[in-house]
């Protein structure tokens, strides 16, 4: 069994235990670049450039285990989470037969953390069709949670034909946040405020917007690994990579491209999710307005020529691990559709 699946087998014992035991003390430091944290398949690195400099792209590529059927996935990771969180997602894909490639975006999980580079979503959709590339595969399916909705949606406009169809999950991006927000925060603000969020902070701020119908031990594997990762010498260049990615889910918006999108398209999303870009810092009435997904979703479902939207009443913003049996399932039967 490997690692990560063995780390999911303890969530599992440990949610059915009681609801107010307490997390494990935090275990040795881990490098911002995720040094000594076992992905649950191997990972290999690809070579690129950003504005003169080397960089690499972490990813894993997973040949199927079921009958093969020629196609292959791409799974596009949210900003909080490395690419490993999709293993429950990956293995049920597997068993029906799909190739799964899942990244981690340059900025995050185990690939190189520039910071003094901004996140583009444009350059993330350079670099994914690189690897594709790479890869030689020639069209995916996209599967993109979260922040990766931004950048999935990015990648489905600038490579139309390298995408059969696009899965939008719980996406952020499903509305104009500078139309709330109508200026950033200094970035030194930000870097200061996550420099100083202790692990239980963290913890909350992402319960409470998230809504995860998950234990407090099924979660904080998640926060552990920021903690851990505190430890290191290099974590203020995390937090400055971090913290650039709010600019990127801020200023770049999609939600004026989706009627663009002509690939058949599911976008699934949780109600009780209330996940949005820089709702903390606006005033209380903006921020009741934001975060809709329920009808944001509905909205833009409206507006693209081939979408549905499902909603997973109840839910929120991790469903792929909140319900996962349903959420695998729904997920294959719209790869599946004719």
């Amino acid at each position: 069994m490997t690692k990560t699946a063995t780390l999911f087998a303890l969530i599992a014992a440990l949610a059915a235990g009681s609801a107010t035991a307490q997390p494990a003390a935090p275990r040795e430091p881990l490098g911002i670049a995720l040094e000594g944290y076992a992905y649950p398949f191997p990972v290999a690195f690809l070579p690129l450039t950003m504005e003169g400099r080397p960089v690499r792209m972490a990813y894993m590529d997973v040949a199927p285990t079921g009958a093969p059927n020629g196609q292959t996935v791409l799974l596009m990771h949210g900003r909080n989470f490395p690419a490993a969180y999709w293993e429950p997602t990956i293995r049920a894909l597997l068993a029906e037969g799909y190739r799964v490639v899942a990244p981690d975006q340059i900025h995050f999980g185990k690939s190189s953390k520039p910071d003094d580079l901004p996140v583009n979503f444009d350059v993330m959709a350079q670099h994914t069709a690189a690897l594709l590339d790479h890869l030689n595969i020639a069209d995916v399916a996209v599967v993109a949670h979260s922040m990766g909705g931004m950048a999935g949606t990015r990648f489905t406009r600038s490579y139309p034909a390298r995408v059969r169809r696009l899965a939008l999950y719980a996406p952020v991006g499903l509305e104009d946040y500078r139309q709330y927000l109508t200026v950033a925060p200094p970035r030194e603000r930000l870097f200061e405020a996550e420099m100083a969020l202790t692990a239980e902070q963290y913890f909350n701020q992402l319960m409470a917007t998230y809504s995860p119908q998950l234990t407090r031990e099924q979660f904080w594997p998640f926060i552990e690994l920021r903690q851990r990762m505190s430890g290191s010498a290099e974590y203020p260049r995390w937090v400055r990579s971090y913290v650039a990615s709010f600019y990127a889910m801020w200023g770049q918006p999609v939600v004026h491209e989706f009627h663009l999108i002509r690939q058949p398209t599911l976008i699934m999303v949780g109600d009780r999710d209330r996940t949005a870009t820089g709702r903390a810092m606006v005033a209380p009435e903006l921020r009741e307005r934001m975060g809709l997904f329920v009808e944001r979703g509905r909205e833009v479902a409206a507006r693209m020529p081939n979408a549905r939207l499902v909603v997973f009443e109840g839910h929120g913003h991790m469903i792929h691990m909140e319900t996962p049996e349903r959420f695998n399932r729904t997920l294959i039967d719209f790869l599946k559709a004719q």
